[in-house]
């Protein structure tokens, strides 16, 4: 059979798991690469983007706080927060990542797939460590690149079905090599079934180069060959024979000792389990802590599918207000700011949807800006209203007389209320206009899906809309239209 990267069998593979197996995630992977592709995209771009999946969340701050990739040891409480201090690109590449362990988690595990996280996560500790002791300036997007180099491994051990069972029989009857039982089986090998997932998802030119590279190569993609080899050796035992000749190899890249280096590389392997269990792969960070001999510390497991708080957090709320003054003060973007005006009512007022809408610059039009929570997107794009100046109505009423609204069953059979409950379809709301003192500019919505709204929530979410008022009167305010930056 043929080994080409080219074959039929392998271009339907790619197309299976890219169109039926893992449609979420390629949805988000054209997310992120829009983005990462745009040089005029802004924060607040990305910060939506993460925002609309709460496990990604979760997960990308629970990774921005930990010293591993928080290098400055800033304390970060949202994801606005999170690219100014470890940068856009880098919390994009760690969203993109934690899509995909997520995705590969919910996709009917196998023991293998397993086995394949540990190594993916194993390999890319060994290699940004590498790369960081040879001092190459891309260490972060090594360590991306070697997390997903194995990307095809995985997600044929997680959807591959009855051919995913007769190659472990083959493995384990026929006593080939795994590439070897890769091409009786399915006629090519996994590793090109990763090259092209890489290059259909657009996973980055680094990872593609390691798959495809010079092994002799001392560039950054040798750093991900490295930590392969590093990783793979591991599971043999550090006395191994081909762990003594990875070993040897490392050194040699970084220019020092086996001697040295050896304490280090044998450290990485426990940094490795504690990382994958802080992506979520928590059996994974469990194989790596147990392979290869000792290794210090079991990995710390958390909240594998930790939700954002569903009831008001007084404390992050406290700290995405300090966040917001800061930003405020500095004159950040008016679009970041109301970013995280959103995120805070969303995490830290605990409300379920929350928007941003803002006048147009003729001020004929209010239009929604910034959404997140259940059906956001939706919400946003529908959320267009003509301002006429009717003072019976819900919206005019707030923008003109500067007053917030509460919205709930006394208010119903207000004719004011129709036009938005009709987009909103919420009879339990809160709305809240900001602006300058003078001349307010636009509106800040939150629900609970229906639940009742207590008085806490309404104090919290004006709060909110006063930091909003507050950044747009020191922003370089036009009082015929809306502030740059919107």
């Amino acid at each position: 059979m043929s080994n080409s990267p080219n074959s039929p069998d392998l271009a339907s593979w790619i197309e299976r798991i890219r169109g039926r197996e893992m449609p979420v995630f390629a949805s988000t992977v054209a997310a992120l690469r829009r983005i990462i592709g745009d040089e005029r995209a802004s924060a607040s771009a990305l910060a939506q983007v993460i925002l609309k999946d709460t496990p990604m969340t979760t997960k990308v701050l629970r990774l921005a706080n930990s010293a591993y990739f928080n290098h400055s040891h800033q304390a970060v409480n949202t994801v606005s927060r999170a690219i100014v201090v470890l940068g856009f690109n880098p919390v994009a590449e760690l969203a993109l990542s934690v899509s995909l362990i997520d995705s590969l988690l919910a996709g009917g595990l196998r023991g293998r797939v397993h086995i394949e996280m540990a190594r993916s996560f194993h390999a890319a500790v060994q290699a940004r460590w590498a790369a960081s002791r040879r001092g190459e300036q891309q260490a972060e997007e090594v360590f991306i690149a070697a997390l997903l180099s194995r990307v095809g491994e995985m997600a044929f051990w997680c959807f591959g079905g009855e051919q995913a069972q007769a190659l472990e029989r083959c493995m384990k009857n026929a006593f080939l090599r795994e590439e070897e039982a890769q091409q009786v089986v399915l006629g090519f090998c996994l590793r090109h079934l990763s090259v092209g997932l890489v290059r259909e998802w657009r996973l980055g030119s680094l990872a593609v180069a390691a798959l495809e590279g010079d092994a002799r190569s001392r560039g950054p993609e040798r750093a991900v060959l490295l930590g392969q080899r590093l990783a793979l050796a591991a599971e043999e035992g550090w006395a191994s024979l081909a762990a003594r000749q990875a070993l040897r190899e490392a050194a040699d890249y970084v220019g020092l000792p086996v001697e040295s280096v050896r304490e280090e590389i044998l450290a990485n392997a426990a940094q490795a389990a504690r990382i994958a269990a802080s992506f979520g792969a928590v059996e994974a960070g469990k194989i790596i802590a147990t392979s290869g001999g000792p290794s210090s510390g079991q990995p710390d497991p958390g909240p594998e599918q930790a939700a954002l708080p569903a009831a008001p957090d007084a404390a992050l709320q406290l700290r995405i207000l300090q966040d917001l003054a800061a930003l405020t003060f500095a004159r950040a973007p008016l679009a970041d700011i109301l970013q995280l005006v959103a995120e805070g009512v969303y995490r830290g007022v605990g409300c379920e949807r929350v928007l941003v809408a803002v006048l147009t610059r003729d001020r004929a039009q209010l239009q929604g800006r910034v959404a997140l929570g259940s059906g956001a997107e939706a919400l946003c794009a529908r959320f267009t209203f003509s301002m006429e100046g009717d003072p019976d109505d819900v919206l005019d009423a707030a923008i003109d007389s500067a007053q917030p609204c509460r919205i709930d069953a006394a208010r119903l059979e207000h004719p004011g209320t129709e036009r938005l409950l009709q987009v909103t379809a919420c009879d339990e709301a809160v709305l809240v206009p900001f602006g300058t003192p003078t001349r307010q500019i636009g509106v800040l919505y939150a629900d609970r899906q229906g639940r009742p709204l207590d008085d806490e929530l309404w104090r919290a979410v004006q709060h909110f809309a006063l930091q909003a008022g507050l950044a747009v009167t020191l922003s370089a305010y036009d009082p015929a239209g809306t502030p740059p930056g919107l």
